[in-house]
């Protein structure tokens, strides 16, 4: 099944300032993830940022900060699409490893009518991992996007990875998803979003 940015949301697990320097590969992580939630945006597709106990680990990376306009909102940023505002980028904190175990996230993601999750963040092997199995066993359709997500080690990471794969939770890369998302070229969607996939 492919991606459909209007049956899709995305979810960018954990990106935070304390951990972020520790993550394997993790300025490509966060890169990647950064161009996901700009696509979003773009194209209306709603986000959603978790934070795991912020006392301890702090808030998201700046680069995901910027990315998500939190400057402007504390909760939120509205972006202008085609279709009108849309509120995109919704920030919560958690203290549960899965963003489906804590309470009211399964219940504010379903609010947006959106089967399909597309997952980036970190850590792979517990957060990113629980959270996939969470959303699976919860009716999602889960793709996780395994260049925008990683783990302190390479080692933890790939055997995340391969666990969910091996789970039914779908494996994509960031273009897999610009791409789907888009659908065709020649559109003013695609010139919009190509500085993302150049």
């Amino acid at each position: 099944m492919l991606i459909r940015r209007d049956a899709s949301l995305l979810l960018v697990v954990d990106l935070q300032e304390k951990l972020a320097p520790a993550i394997f590969e993790g300025e490509g992580v966060i890169g990647n993830s950064v161009r996901l939630l700009t696509g979003a945006g773009q194209l209306g597709v709603p986000a959603f940022i978790s934070e795991q106990y912020v006392r301890g680990l702090g808030h998201s990376v700046e680069a995901i900060r910027v990315a998500a306009a939190l400057n402007d909102q504390p909760d939120s940023t509205t972006i202008e699409t085609k279709a009108g505002p849309t509120v995109n980028a919704k920030f919560f904190e958690k203290t549960h490893f899965s963003c489906a175990a804590e309470p009211g996230v399964v219940d504010l993601l379903r609010a947006a009518k959106r089967p399909q999750v597309i997952l980036t963040g970190t850590e792979a092997h517990v957060c990113v991992l629980q959270t996939a199995f969470g959303l699976h066993a919860a009716g999602f359709e889960v793709f996780l996007v395994a260049d925008a997500t990683s783990s302190r080690t390479p080692e933890s990471r790939n055997a995340a990875i391969e666990r969910m794969r091996a789970g039914d939770i779908h494996v994509v890369t960031t273009e897999m998803v610009l791409f789907e998302w888009l659908h065709q070229a020649a559109t003013d969607d695609f010139r919009a979003l190509l500085p993302l996939i150049k």
